[in-house]
């Protein structure tokens, strides 16, 4: 089999139309990510994902952002309402991976209802008291050891439901003090506190199927982004011990310098396996696939591995889960 397109892309709006349907079937993309501007209801959402696939002709991923709280695409009437994870976590206190492992479990079905077998999630950033804003609440706490439980039982949830996880920020980006869709973050903090704290539960979740990049300057290891550093890679793969899918976060933040084509192409070169581009118009979208080309042999491997972890989870009760999950919060 050729090897997947090395993207990962989105769609304009609710459907797709005939020029996006022919630029997906040349750029074949290894996956899809629906946004809010996707989303209106379960039968359009669907009928978008199938027509998705169709543009590739096989069964591509299609992830999603649905942590809770504030990043969440799915909201009611349709779907649930969710908290934010570190406000979900401390109320349910020594229940809390219980909780998440029981709500990742039904968002997983909500997903794969609408056909979508994704998430961006775990989360195991671990919060420090300079974290910035956009990312606190979206935490999981501030023990390496505790966040890493959290996370596992996250993915767990999703991993049972038929929805592959997608790890992030990967190798931590709790230390950053801007946010990177606005700014590069820069840390400062020696590598040994890093290992300790930050990759810690990247390192314990290692085996998980993808995870996502970091925008950050780790200055004890490289003066680029660790998306663009060949030595923040070779730390992700040999240090942390991460052999899964990496991809990319979104390649259009402003944490990020340069054109998208020539951004995607320093992200490969830097050991990325394919590269997420978002909320971009078609021709920079063209641009990217362009450039990215086709997943190398090591990456479609990695990529085939994560495929095979998706599992039909068959009939669930999810009205039984939600009244479980509500006796417990």
């Amino acid at each position: 089999m050729a090897a997947f397109g090395a993207t990962i892309l989105d769609a304009s709006g609710l459907r797709l139309d005939d020029e996006e349907k022919a630029f997906f079937r040349d750029a074949d993309p290894f996956g899809f990510i629906l946004f809010g501007r996707n989303i209106e209801s379960p039968d359009q959402v669907r009928a978008l994902c199938d027509e998705m696939r169709e543009a590739v002709g096989r069964d591509a991923v299609i992830t999603i952002d649905q942590e809770g709280g504030r990043v969440q695409r799915l909201r009611p009437p349709e779907w649930s309402e969710w908290r934010p994870p570190l406000e979900e976590i401390r109320r349910a206190g020594e229940q809390a991976a219980e909780v998440m492992h029981l709500r990742s479990r039904i968002m997983a079905a909500e997903l794969r209802a609408l056909g979508i077998d994704s998430n961006c999630a775990p989360l195991v950033d671990v919060i420090t008291p300079h974290t910035h804003d956009f990312l606190t609440d979206r935490c999981y706490g501030d023990d390496p050891a505790e966040v890493a439980r959290i996370g596992r039982a996250v993915a767990d949830g999703l991993l049972e439901g038929g929805v592959l996880p997608v790890m992030k920020h990967i190798p931590g980006h709790g230390r950053a003090t801007s946010d990177s869709h606005l700014d590069l973050p820069r840390v400062e903090a020696p590598l040994d506190a890093l290992t300790d704290v930050d990759f810690a539960p990247f390192a314990a979740l290692a085996d998980l199927p993808m995870a996502m990049t970091a925008h950050v300057v780790y200055e004890a290891c490289d003066d680029r982004p660790a998306t663009l550093s060949r030595e923040m890679v070779r730390l992700m793969r040999e240090v942390i011990g991460f052999d899964g899918l990496l991809m990319t976060d979104d390649i259009s933040m402003k944490a990020l310098s340069g054109t998208p084509d020539a951004l995607a192409r320093a992200s490969l070169d830097a050991g990325c396996d394919v590269v997420l581009l978002c909320n971009a118009p078609l021709e920079t979208r063209r641009a990217v696939a362009g450039a990215a080309g086709r997943m190398t042999a090591a990456a479609h491997a990695r990529a085939e591995s994560a495929l095979a972890r998706r599992i039909d989870p068959g009939e669930v009760d999810i009205s039984a889960l939600k009244a479980k999950l509500a006796q417990l919060q």
